[in-house]
């Protein structure tokens, strides 16, 4: 092993994913270890690989637009095409955050009024309750 590279259990712990990941997304053609035998060797083409990944996954985009995204990386025009559907993606992706927040507002607001409903509700029927006795 050279410095260049590491082995499963390092980007293991360097990236905090298990070794069922990256075997994971070495399946979907995501990341591309180098073979010593058994021993899978990551270079830095792969740890740069997997930080976007985990960064695009935390993101919500999914495995295939990951994919794609990285796969522009050789079309050879310094990474303009890349860069440029990176930001088209990441648009829509911060539009639909940004919708499902508004939403999760609304929901929490309607939850607390909910609530507040129900613990009035409980308080009036524990004083009836009481009264009655």
């Amino acid at each position: 092993m050279t410095e260049q590279t590491m082995m499963i259990r390092e980007m293991c712990d360097a990236f905090d994913v298990t070794p069922r990941t990256l075997r994971f997304y070495e399946a979907k053609e995501l990341l591309f270890p180098q073979r010593d035998g058994q021993k899978r060797l990551f270079s830095k083409r792969d740890r740069v690989r997997l930080k976007l990944i985990l960064r695009g996954k935390r993101f919500g985009f999914t495995l295939e637009e990951i994919r794609q995204l990285l796969d522009l990386y050789h079309v050879g025009d310094q990474q303009h095409t890349q860069l440029s559907r990176s930001v088209s993606v990441g648009r829509e992706r911060l539009a639909d955050m940004e919708r499902r927040q508004i939403e999760l507002s609304e929901a929490i607001a309607d939850l607390k009024d909910q609530l507040g409903w129900g613990e009035r509700m409980l308080r009036t029927t524990a004083l009836q309750g009481e009264a009655a006795e």
